[in-house]
């Protein structure tokens, strides 16, 4: 077993290696120049575009409800645990890396939107399907001729295994379950497993399991139209809430804030900035973190995004794409930002002021203890309910995700088809809290990062589709009415 594990390891740290950073860089820098700076010179529009949908456009939810689903998946345990691991393996240089992957990947955010609503199927019943499985066989076909489906069905095919398998399902449940066994007492009802490889399941995480089950197993049933809507309400309130807490902390730390971005500049190029904090710290580190880790927090070039935009109702795929686009800027620009400065501000990610080697969410609750002005085990129970929230709406966005991924590959909507699916998902995210071997959380990486590969090669080669449709929009006198 310990074999495989080290194989599974060792594949998932290639996937996610410098090559998939590198690939992912690249074309986001390429992107931002075909669109000529889409990112700068629109974000404006794009941020009006969020709040204000279209009437009469095809599709099966509202422009913003469609970003919600997207933004359901994206904020997740990434913007809690996965910042706080950034800077502690690399230091406070990572977030200075960690936004400029976000810079370039918007505009990769909003060349996967437009691609997805310009090559995406419409019926009779205003059913829409597209994303990088549709762009890569239509996008590509009309561009080199011949038959690209089989990558597009390689892309659907990751998909589906990394929603159920992993990243929609397992983890998050892992992440839920772990938050209540902080929060409540551990009462411990049995144990799985023996030797170091030993599981105490306490009541809390059965009680939660099933609760989180239950609720998902109401949203999913329901469909797209239920996951946007329940997206709607649950992501902008998720959000609002948990930015207003790392505020707060800032404001109570503001004196340390100018010192903490010059920290955070000084150590994304000269990494001996963080002094004797961190052994073994090299700027390789704080730049495969930095971009590592922002990439997996907000998904831009994976190819999961564009799945949910393709079912926005919009008359213009530049337009969708503007508002995809906000998915990356909140995410990561925003969120995964004050995060990352209240870790820093309050010195979470040094050991030597924490006097102990923290990891991951106890990081970033060292931070909310020691800079809201607030009793401890409050801090942490309202962190706590904001990872439980995060987590639980992954769930909810990545069964729309691996669910039209599977209506690609079967090659239709048939309902008895997708309602065993969605059982089959929701039975995953049952047994979840269960499973909590490190190998479970490798393999949801690999797939995860694999969605990517046939992505990009798409992104490179529709590069001048998007940029032709970008200037075409924008010429147009009457394009802020669109």
């Amino acid at each position: 077993m310990e074999t495989v594990n080290n194989i599974i390891s060792t594949v998932d740290n290639w996937v996610w290696g410098w090559v998939l950073i590198v690939l992912i860089m690249g074309v986001g820098i390429l992107l931002t120049v075909r669109t000529r700076f889409v990112q700068v010179r629109h974000l404006g529009k794009a941020l009006k575009f969020m709040v204000k949908n279209e009437e009469g456009g095809k599709g099966e939810v509202t422009s913003f409800g469609a970003l919600c689903t997207a933004l359901s998946a994206t904020i997740g345990t990434g913007n809690i645990v996965g910042v706080a691991t950034a800077i502690a393996a690399g230091g406070p240089g990572a977030l200075f890396w960690m936004i400029i992957a976000a810079f370039f990947g918007m505009a990769t955010k909003y060349s996967e939107g437009v691609l997805a609503i310009k090559y995406r199927t419409v019926d009779e019943d205003n059913h829409a399907l597209g994303g990088p499985f549709y762009y890569i066989e239509r996008g590509l076909k009309e561009i080199f001729g011949g038959n690209w489906k089989w990558l597009g069905k390689l892309f659907a095919f990751f998909g589906v295994l990394a929603g159920l398998f992993g990243i929609g399902t397992i983890t998050q449940i892992n992440g839920i379950t772990s938050a209540a066994n902080r929060v409540f007492d551990k009462k411990v009802l049995f144990t799985l497993g023996s030797g170091d490889s030993k599981t105490d399941i306490t009541l809390a995480v059965v009680i939660t399991g099933l609760v989180v089950t239950a609720f998902a197993a109401l949203v999913i049933i329901g469909g797209v139209k239920r996951i946007a809507k329940v997206s709607e309400i649950v992501v902008p309130f998720m959000a609002i809430a948990y930015v207003l807490f790392a505020l707060i902390i800032l404001i109570c730390n503001a004196k340390a804030i100018p010192s903490s971005i010059a920290l955070i500049f000084k150590s994304a190029f000269n990494v001996s900035a963080v002094g004797g904090a961190i052994a073994g710290v090299t700027l390789k580190i704080a730049i495969q973190k930095g971009v590592g880790r922002g990439i997996f927090s907000n998904e831009a070039g994976l190819g999961s995004a564009p799945i949910a935009a393709a079912a926005a109702q919009t008359h213009s795929c530049v337009r969708q794409g503007l508002v995809t686009m906000t998915g990356t800027f909140i995410d990561t620009i925003i969120i995964c930002t004050i995060t990352g400065l209240s870790i820093v501000t309050t010195g979470a990610w040094n050991p030597q002021i924490t006097k102990q080697s923290l990891e991951g969410f106890d990081i970033t609750a060292y931070a909310w203890k020691n800079g809201l002005p607030f009793h401890d085990d409050f801090c942490v129970i309202i962190l706590s309910v904001c990872l439980a929230f995060f987590a639980f709406t992954t769930i909810l966005g990545w069964d729309y995700y691996s669910e039209r991924c599977l209506e690609y590959l079967i090659g239709s909507k048939k309902k008895s088809v997708l309602l065993t699916y969605r059982i089959i998902y929701i039975i995953a995210v049952f047994v979840g809290p269960y499973l909590t071997v490190a190998a479970v959380w490798n393999i949801a990486d690999i797939f995860n990062g694999l969605m990517a590969f046939p992505n990009l090669v798409a992104l490179v080669f529709l590069s001048g589709v998007v940029s032709k449709e970008t200037k075409e929009y924008f010429k147009n006198k009457n394009h802020k009415l669109i």
